[in-house]
């Protein structure tokens, strides 16, 4: 299984630094945080903050182009603003224009529904990876939609800014966008007719109470140490943080020069004949190469038209894992060394002198640290083009390469450890810090969530730690409630013959618990999951299922919004009567007979059973079970299930006991 986060030392943004660089802005000129740009949207029928900073008594006015009045406000002496303004019902173009000391005009801002997209993997996994990428992409040309990706950032206490930009939605930007989160916006946008924002920030591997405050956390005696150990690295950071980036420097160097050993590789007159072939994209774990950790090369000859001579070219390569350096005939035109980035699309800019008529060498050295490595995502993305062409023009990179395993990771220089809170996303509060904070106060209309995956091994704790989490955000965008839609976790790992415990199971019966707070929905995927990959690539279905309780729930829509959910039991002649919510026009077992139901007497073994449909029932039993007091459905990592409601929605895994489980005691 591919691990889900990989963190580079270079990548390191600290709060304090981030702290120093606010301070440092001293008879400023107005300024934005990241999140209020152009192309933005604002969340419709609401008042919508705007915000900054600027000096200290400053009167800084705000003139919008959907009313005639301008307002005024005063900065306060901590060097902030905020005005809230009453946006328009729906529609844009529009203007803000803001005046201080200096003057900026925010641009091409539509009004609509806004929701923050966040997670671990399954939200950060990109559009371009999913099933059908290739087509998806193309066809994702909707200005309506606008996109914004919040840039990882581990900090210590609540930042007040991040990194990122807002994007009109196109074939050029949601490639690497959330698929889950693209995906329910377009449908929200079909139905509803309305311009959407998106804004993602997510981290694959990551935890809930990395997600969460330190407000909430505190009152959690688990996460007690953590907390003390990131507060201490914050009242005295410089003299271990100085050491440490002083230890990735020479590592970066070092690694540099392991990797420029076979740097003549990337020359045209290089003869690579002796090399072995792959076809790409692919993660090399799926070729001979196997589970290999280290430096590997990769070549390519093209042919260039005398057009492209003297002109500046794009050269595209789809995400790379985890690092690259690139050159076209011996002239380095790129690199990403930072592991965080294994996801990003690479997209390196080639000078004008660069290729030549004929001939050239496109050579890429990947250097990967763990998981999965190499060139793996669609063929669309692996293209060459001058800069001011179009696609039509660009000369596919896909298909085979020259490629040679060159150094493992075991015999090059050992990457420095960071601080002990530093380099992990999964420490309590970190990433509410640096991803979370930053977006508060921008208005919204709610969030949409996968993750649990990594919280599964203590499902018990998640019972309260998810909804505490999802109060805690309320909270502090100071409101009382927001829709907060969440994808219950897909089946995944072996199929198992017998009925037995699982910690996944317990994990989604948590995730169907926190459907008791106010405002929340939940999307069962136990039908789209893949046995051998934790990211299963049909993200369209998760999107659409998301966007189905929003429809329903949010804007009142007459559809049905879930498969399934168990309400109660009744035990009758032996058997067991199951009652469910959200039926819709009714129960079908889908493919055959009911399959997925297990059953239990008091001595609390359980066996299949037999499971049929009598109305909006189901009605349980085993002739291996005479006084039955309990049932279990897809209670298992990977269940074989088949019960669904007429709108093609299938029911949550459920249980009717509250027997401890294997996760009881875990935190």
């Amino acid at each position: 299984m591919k691990r889900q986060w990989k963190m580079s030392p270079g990548n390191m943004l600290t709060a304090w630094a981030s702290l120093l660089l606010l301070a440092s802005v001293v008879a400023a000129d107005i300024r934005l945080p990241a999140v209020v740009g152009d192309n933005m949207v604002l969340q419709r029928g609401r008042k919508v903050p705007l915000w900054g900073w600027a000096d200290p008594g400053e009167t800084v006015a705000v003139k919008v182009s959907w009313k005639a009045k301008e307002q005024r406000v005063t900065v306060g002496q901590d060097g902030k603003w905020r005005l809230d303004v009453p946006a328009p019902a729906v529609g844009g173009p529009y203007e803000i224009t803001l005046t201080g000391k200096n003057t900026i005009v925010l641009k091409d801002i539509l009004c609509g529904e806004v929701w923050v997209c966040s997670g671990q993997s399954n939200m950060e996994w990109p559009t371009a990876s999913a099933t059908s990428g290739q087509q998806e992409v193309a066809a994702a040309k909707y200005p309506k939609i606008r996109l914004f990706t919040v840039q990882k950032k581990i900090a210590a206490t609540p930042e007040a800014d991040c990194v990122g930009q807002w994007l009109p939605c196109s074939p050029e930007t949601v490639g690497g966008f959330s698929a889950v989160g693209y995906f329910f916006g377009r449908c929200l946008h079909k139905e509803l007719d309305v311009p959407i924002g998106l804004i993602n920030t997510s981290w694959g591997g990551t935890v809930a109470e990395a997600w969460t405050s330190e407000q909430t956390l505190v009152k959690y005696p688990e996460f007690k140490a953590r907390i003390d150990q990131i507060a201490e690295a914050r009242a005295n950071p410089d003299a271990s943080m100085k050491k440490y980036e002083q230890e990735v420097a020479q590592w970066q160097k070092k690694v540099e020069a392991a990797g420029a050993q076979d740097v003549e590789c990337a020359s045209i007159e290089f003869d690579d004949s002796a090399w072995k072939q792959m076809e790409l994209p692919i993660l090399w774990e799926q070729t001979e190469v196997g589970n290999f950790d280290g430096l590997v090369w990769f070549r390519k000859v093209i042919d260039v038209p005398d057009s492209w001579v003297g002109k500046e070219l794009t050269l595209d390569l789809g995400p790379i894992d985890d690092m690259d350096t690139t050159w076209i005939n011996g002239v380095k035109v790129g690199a990403h060394m930072e592991s965080n980035q294994w996801m990003a699309p690479r997209r390196y800019k080639v000078g004008p002198g660069v290729v030549k008529a004929g001939r050239n060498a496109i050579a890429v050295q990947v250097l990967d640290t763990g998981g999965g490595g190499g060139l793996y995502g669609q063929p669309d993305q692996m293209k060459i083009k001058p800069t001011d062409a179009t696609d039509d023009d660009a000369i596919s990179l896909a298909g085979p390469w020259r490629y040679k395993v060159a150094m493992s990771l075991a015999s090059m220089p050992a990457q420095p450890q960071p601080p002990s809170w530093a380099n992990n996303p999964n420490a309590p509060t970190v990433l509410y810090n640096g991803m979370i904070a930053p977006l508060i106060p921008f208005a919204i209309r709610g969030a949409i969530w996968y993750q649990g995956e990594s919280n599964a091994d203590r499902a018990y704790q998640y019972r309260k730690l998810f909804p505490d989490m999802i109060t805690d955000w309320r909270r502090n965008w100071g409101v009382k409630s927001f829709p907060f839609l969440f994808v219950q976790l897909a089946n995944f790992m072996a199929e198992k013959p017998e009925p037995a415990d699982s910690a996944w199971a317990e994990l989604r019966e948590a995730q169907t618990m926190t459907l008791s707070l106010q405002d929340t929905g939940m999307a069962t995927i136990i039908d789209i999951g893949e046995a051998a990959d934790i990211h299963p690539k049909n993200k369209q279905d998760v999107g659409r299922r998301l966007a189905l309780w929003a429809l329903a729930k949010t804007y009142k829509k007459d559809v049905v919004s879930s498969g399934p959910l168990y309400r109660s039991m009744k035990v009758r002649d032996g058997k067991i009567v199951l009652r469910f919510d959200c039926v819709g026009d009714g129960l079908v077992a889908k493919g055959g007979p009911l399959k997925g139901f297990a059953i239990a007497g008091a001595d609390k073994k359980f066996v299949w059973a037999d499971a049929v449909i009598e109305g909006k029932t189901v009605v349980v039993s085993s002739d291996k079970v005479a006084d039955p007091v309990a049932v279990r459905y897809a209670w298992a990592d990977n269940p074989v299930c088949n019960l669904y409601n007429k709108a093609d929605l299938p029911a949550s895994p459920f249980r009717t006991d509250d027997w401890p489980g294997v996760t009881a005691d875990r935190k």
